[in-house]
């Protein structure tokens, strides 16, 4: 038998003092929560190590996925990022300042907006990106590739009703 984590002792802890109540979800969701923690440490880590927040890679990571010219309308990163209008016209007033992305006139309507990503902004979320990996490889590493694998499809079937 696999070596006991502190989700088995709570579990364990739980059957004692309420012996009438199904605790196997705990055994799958508070693992889950734990490494979401662990996970939360590593970016925050990976992103600092670039000179970047958590909100900028989330924004500057949706443009450098789009590709060349890395540029989007703010409706489209709001749509990408999950926050409301006026948190991402904010996040972008920020990075404007901080010299990580333009604001252009959209070409096709000249009422639009576009949001293009720097070369600065390339740079740095390019550093991310490779750190997060590494990070993410470190946490994964007591999986082998086809654990990692299994795992990713019952995660991906568990979060499809919350995408």
């Amino acid at each position: 038998m696999p070596e006991r984590d502190e989700v088995d002792r709570i579990v364990d802890a739980w059957h004692r003092e309420r012996p009438d109540l199904d605790f196997s979800p705990l055994q799958v969701l508070s693992r889950v929560g734990r490494l979401s923690r662990h996970l939360d440490l590593a970016r925050r880590t990976a992103f600092s190590a670039s000179g970047l927040e958590s909100w900028e890679f989330d924004v500057l990571s949706a443009l450098r996925r789009e590709g060349y010219p890395y540029e989007l309308s703010p409706k489209s990163l709001l749509q990408q990022t999950l926050v409301s209008s006026g948190t991402m016209t904010n996040r972008i007033d920020r990075l404007v300042d901080r010299g990580l992305v333009i604001r252009r006139t959209d070409p096709n309507d000249g009422r639009g907006v576009l949001v293009r990503m720097t070369d600065e902004g390339r740079h740095r979320v390019d550093g991310a990106i490779e750190e997060l990996m590494t990070s993410e490889r470190a946490i994964l590493a007591a999986l082998s590739s086809d654990d990692q694998e299994h795992l990713a499809g019952l995660l991906r079937r568990l979060s499809l009703d919350f995408d």
